[in-house]
């Protein structure tokens, strides 16, 4: 990434952080009151529980509520891997976005917990959180769309699948407050790279390579927002659909999309991203620091003024 800095932290150390915000995708930059906060599901997690013992959910029921819980927040049907009373707590492990990610329920079923650390766990982490936040990873743009002006002083590169609903959600509820106050203003760019989890999301692929199809006929970021705007209808006739309503050269992108000749470009975004450290979607570098995960916009405008206040200094 252009002006961007080699990491402070040892690489050893850096290893060793990231590896352990990678366990839980849902938590990472809010990890230290997430493990801790008790979550109270009134609506969404209570009721309906029966068990052998006063007071004591049934596994499976446990296992249910979980698996309705996640499909009521994210869209995606997860995987129990397995289960046990732990400590007075339901351990339910779910494989979600290609990870095993641990889930903790109270014995009554009633409520969820995002985490079970001790407090020398929870200090280490906060230090090891400030000290990931910190560090730039020298990442590329590479060939890829960008949207804004080529030579602002801020480059926020974004690795993200079409059919992600955490994607959708930062499309849809941050994205557009970044455009409007430093993209359309001159004061940052983004940079679009593919990074479709074809494990989980099948459509993912095509998509990526569609956007890649438009992109050859200087209509990306048009197609950038129709995926997302149509998230659930990702067909390869959908996608064809969409380069007609764009008025793209249809036999062209027809072509391209059929061939597969964009295939080994998202594969590459893809690949690059893994060395980067990108296990989940969305994720980003601001000037090379990370933040993962469809965080609300207050995060980003933090960094963002943030690598602003270093360029005008």
């Amino acid at each position: 990434m252009e002006d961007s800095k080699e990491a402070s932290v040892p690489e050893d150390k850096r290893k060793t952080m990231t590896e352990k915000f990678r366990e839980n995708p849902w938590v990472l930059s809010t990890v230290v009151l997430a493990v801790v906060t008790l979550v109270l599901l009134i609506s969404n997690f209570s009721g309906g529980m029966t068990g052998g013992a006063i007071g004591v959910a049934s596994k499976a029921d446990v296992e249910q509520k979980v698996v309705d819980f996640v499909k009521l927040q994210t869209g995606e049907t997860v995987n129990v891997v397995s289960s046990e009373m732990k400590n007075g707590l339901y351990e339910v492990v779910v494989s979600f976005q290609g990870q095993n990610v641990p889930l903790y329920v109270t014995a009554d079923g009633q409520a969820l917990v995002q985490g079970v650390l001790s407090f020398d766990e929870i200090n280490q982490l906060s230090q090891d959180q400030q000290a990931v936040a910190n560090q730039v990873i020298p990442v590329s743009v590479d060939d890829d769309p960008v949207k804004g002006n080529p030579a602002s002083k801020v480059t926020i590169v974004e690795f993200s699948d079409f059919e992600c609903p955490f994607c959708r959600k930062f499309f849809t509820e941050t994205y557009p407050s970044i455009i409007k106050d430093y993209v359309n203003t001159g004061k940052a760019k983004i940079v679009f790279r593919d990074f479709p989890l074809i494990s989980i999301h099948t459509k993912a692929q095509k998509a990526s390579e569609a956007a890649q199809c438009a992109y050859e006929q200087g209509k990306f970021w048009e197609m950038h927002d129709k995926l997302f705007e149509n998230q659930n209808s990702l067909d390869v006739s959908d996608l064809k659909k969409y380069a007609q309503e764009l008025k793209l050269d249809t036999v062209k992108f027809n072509d391209c999309l059929d061939s597969g000749k964009m295939a080994s470009e998202v594969q590459k975004d893809s690949a690059d991203g893994q060395s980067y450290g990108v296990t989940g979607t969305p994720a980003f570098f601001i000037n090379g620091r990370l933040i993962s995960g469809a965080q609300p916009f207050a995060n980003f405008k933090k960094i963002i003024d943030e690598e602003l206040a270093k360029v005008s200094a």
